[in-house]
């Protein structure tokens, strides 16, 4: 190379330094990065600069978004260049554009952004199976597999009408509740779902932290513009956990214009959290707008009867016969979350199937001692009470009543037994609870009940029940 080239190779590069700086200036240093970090001068001859890129993509987005501040900025550096061009690569078989060339072949004004980046990336995208791109899928989270009650069946009607919709009937769908409730089963049911009815279709599940660890990777390895084509691509986008990118700037920035691309070409967009969007600290107010802008759908803590169902259907599923007795006091017992009640009932019947003992209550308590360790508390009167109430279908207020008729009676003292058993209040303290009775009813309630249970094994059985639920394990 001789002196004069090099003479000219150093202005080049010193230009397109000086247009480089006022474009970071103007658009930001995130978009900066984006779009011109991979972008290198090629030549300038006769008035036209040559700028090349890696991709068409990244050529046709450029080409009609920044071609005519580069071009200014660049002719007020140096008056001679007269026009810029844009080539992909080493120009052969990508095509150059010039201003003029991307004036004409700019879309309407109609057509959105995602629009024209859906037609130059299609067929880029399809060579990354949705399986690259997100995570596995659990064949067990199917909608088939779900159980649905009151807590969740608001979730549940959302998720099917969104799996089985060919435009997206509310954009996005967010669903929120604590861990265990059934947000991860029901996008996974949403994505089987798609997936079968529709094979064709790009359907992507993954973390929010998976999301934001591939954007990292992307921006290490400058392949961001990869990354935006694969991911506002897809025909359905399902997020995990959103709540994970609370005060990460970028990796929101990212997923809000993401959002907004997918959104733009109507595609749907499923996310979850523990918390609904407004309740999310650290997440930007045009997120929070955006994901509030479709429908949000909250799972509520199981209920008695939601977990005995489920109990059921897991036990069908994995070919057991569970007693009533066991079901009835896991479905107790066990009220944090589903996961960990499909985790007790797991550990129940492996026990089984290995040592070769039925499943009973005992062997449960056995199997499951830490589990129902961590669960229990100091239980009090009124709950005991409550929970007897429930169990033989009576008010708490006959508790304190006067009535004697035995439907009310029994229950009470079986209420008072317990409460002796399981606090440590005096007999004077437990007949106060019970309506402002003596001592002595309490002691007659105590020894009646003793009596009962040893003649009576269907009775017996209904008071280790309670003391089992309420928390007397040990």
């Amino acid at each position: 190379m001789g002196t004069s080239d090099v003479n000219v190779s150093s202005a080049m590069d010193g230009e397109w330094a000086q247009v480089c700086s006022h474009m970071r200036d103007e658009i930001g240093d995130a978009a900066f990065d984006s779009w011109f970090k991979p972008m290198s001068v090629r030549s300038v001859d006769g008035g036209v600069a040559m700028i090349s890129v890696p991709t068409r993509f990244m050529r046709d987005w450029i080409a009609n978004n920044y071609l005519e501040q580069i071009q200014a900025l660049w002719c007020a550096i140096n008056k001679q260049v007269t026009n810029v061009e844009i080539s992909v690569g080493n120009a052969q078989g990508g095509g150059i554009l010039s201003q003029a060339s991307a004036q004409a072949q700019k879309a309407p004004p109609s057509s959105s952004f995602s629009d024209r980046l859906v037609q130059a990336s299609r067929a880029s995208v399809l060579q990354n199976p949705a399986e690259e791109l997100g995570a596995p899928l659990d064949p067990r989270y199917t909608f088939e597999n779900f159980v649905v009650g009151k807590p969740n069946e608001f979730a549940h009607a959302a998720a099917k009408r969104v799996a089985e919709a060919d435009i997206p009937p509310f954009n996005p769908l967010f669903m929120y509740g604590g861990v265990g409730l059934g947000k991860t089963h029901l996008m996974h049911a949403i994505a089987h779902h798609m997936r079968e009815v529709h094979p064709t279709r790009t359907v992507v599940y993954l973390s929010a932290e998976k999301f934001m660890y591939r954007f990292i990777r992307a921006l290490r390895e400058q392949k961001t513009v990869d990354f935006k084509e694969q991911f506002r691509s897809v025909d359905m986008l399902l997020i995990d956990d959103v709540q994970f990118i609370a005060g990460k700037d970028s990796t929101q920035e990212e997923l809000f214009h993401t959002f907004n691309a997918l959104v733009d070409q109507g595609r749907q967009i499923v996310l979850s959290a523990d918390k609904s969007p407004s309740d999310i600290e650290g997440l930007e107010d045009r997120l929070k707008s955006r994901l509030n802008h479709g429908l949000v759908a909250d799972l509520h803590a199981t209920t008695y009867e939601l977990r005995l169902g489920i109990l059921q259907s897991k036990a069908e599923q994995l070919g057991v016969e569970l007693p009533i007795k066991v079901t009835e006091f896991l479905a107790h017992k066990i009220a944090s979350n589903v996961r960990e009640l499909e985790g007790a009932l797991n550990r129940v019947v492996a026990h089984s199937q290995l040592v070769g003992r039925p499943i009973t209550l005992e062997t449960s308590q056995e199997v499951l001692h830490d589990l129902l360790r961590a669960n229990d508390r100091r239980v009090t009167i009124e709950e005991i009470q409550k929970k007897v109430a429930e169990h033989f279908n009576i008010r708490v207020a006959d508790m304190h009543s006067a009535r004697r008729a035995r439907s009310v009676a029994r229950p009470r003292q079986i209420a008072m037994f317990l409460s002796k058993q399981l606090t440590s209040r005096s007999l004077p303290e437990i007949g106060r609870k019970f309506g402002g009775r003596d001592h002595t009813t309490v002691m007659h309630a105590v020894k009646k009940v003793g009596e009962l249970s040893l003649h009576d094994q269907d009775f017996a059985e209904d008071v280790e029940l309670l003391r089992r639920m309420l928390g007397g394990v040990g």
